[in-house]
């Protein structure tokens, strides 16, 4: 019926699948901007909350280190508290798009988006 069309088929399936894929992505990067990842320094001093996009959305501060000599220490822990969230969630970022894109048969290396 389609003779002579040569690979339009393969083009149909193919334009399928990349809408599916950025249907699959969109879902993700849904599910990521609600996940919450929590980066702690100072054995549970300071800690701080950032989606797993790694928009910072909040941070814990314990009150024992509020003593004035030590506002450094006080400055570091928040510092690592952050890049720890951070880390974090690029880590959970990561994981999840290396999730998705073996669910759909792609190599393990691929790259998304585009």
């Amino acid at each position: 019926m389609f003779k002579g069309m040569g690979g339009l088929g393969d083009m149909t399936k193919m334009m399928k699948a990349a809408q599916e894929m950025q249907a699959k992505m969109e879902e993700l990067n849904q599910q990521m901007e609600g996940t919450v990842v929590v980066g702690e320094s100072g054995a549970g001093l300071g800690k701080a909350r950032a989606t797993a996009k790694g928009e910072l959305t909040g941070i814990d501060i314990d009150p024992s280190i509020f003593v004035p000599s030590e506002k450094e220490v006080a400055e570091d822990l928040i510092l690592a508290a952050i890049k720890d969230a951070q880390k974090k969630a690029t880590e959970k970022y990561q994981s999840e798009m290396q999730r998705l894109t073996g669910d759909m048969g792609l190599p393990a290396d691929f790259k998304l988006p585009f």
